[in-house]
């Protein structure tokens, strides 16, 4: 991985944090199908970020930073719900939330960028 890539390096990071949170629900809490959810789209963030980053073209990029962000919004969904429903304390839960939060405004920014340069925001 290239370093200076912010969502990219902090996607992966996101991921590690996310495949070991779903360890500890399977393994501690007996937690599996909230768990693997949030597994499939925790790692599908970092996941969509890198086909982006090799993607072929711009708008490929553009297509797969929006899956990216809608995954993030899946994730934290799962992560607020397990937080809910007392599989995870309010401090087990808060800084993958905050993370999962991060994640998304950085993503959320770079979208606007490339929606601005593709022109597919008019310009006022």
């Amino acid at each position: 991985m290239k370093s200076g890539n912010i969502i990219q390096e902090k996607s992966y990071a996101f991921a590690i944090r996310i495949v070991n949170l779903y360890k500890f629900l399977c393994e501690q809490k007996k937690e599996f199908v909230l768990s693997k959810q949030m597994l499939r789209s925790g790692t599908a963030i970092g996941a969509n970020i890198e086909e982006g980053i090799e993607g072929q073209s711009e708008k490929d990029f553009f297509a797969k930073l929006n899956i990216a962000y809608k995954e993030a919004r899946e994730t934290h969904y799962w992560l607020r719900l397990l937080k809910d429903t007392g599989y995870l304390s309010e401090s087990e839960s808060k800084s993958m939330i905050d993370d999962c939060d991060d994640i998304l405004k950085i993503m959320a920014s770079i979208i606007k960028t490339v929606k601005t340069k593709l022109n597919l925001i008019p310009n006022f």
